[in-house]
Parts: C-alpha cells; sequence; structure tokens
C-alpha cells in the first residue's frame, strides 16, 4: 500500500467537514448510540483511546 500526500485542495475540503469529539458523543463515558436511518449503531471508545464502531 502507497502512501499518499493529500493535495491543498483535499486538505481545504477535509478541514470543512463538521468535527466531534468522542468524549462530547459519549458525555464522558465510553459508550454512544448512533442512528442512520433506521439502524442503530454502537460507537465504543476503547481503553487504548481507540474508536470502535458496530452495528
Amino acid at each position: 500500500m502507497n502512501a499518499q500526500t493529500p493535495t491543498s485542495t483535499l486538505s481545504y475540503a477535509v478541514s470543512m467537514l463538521p468535527a466531534h469529539k468522542a468524549e462530547d458523543l459519549t458525555k464522558g463515558g465510553n459508550l454512544a448510540h448512533i442512528e442512520l436511518g433506521d439502524q442503530l449503531y454502537t460507537l465504543r471508545i476503547t481503553r487504548a483511546g481507540k474508536l470502535i464502531l458496530t452495528k
């Protein structure tokens, strides 16, 4: 797999995306539910500080 350097246009587009802190979504805990259409997902912050999103 080759790493690619983002172009300035891509960097600008990424900076325009909405950003959310995981701790805000979980209200200081380690779990949050996220709805997409009629599906419910669970966002989990692990002890190692990683994010896991499951259906």
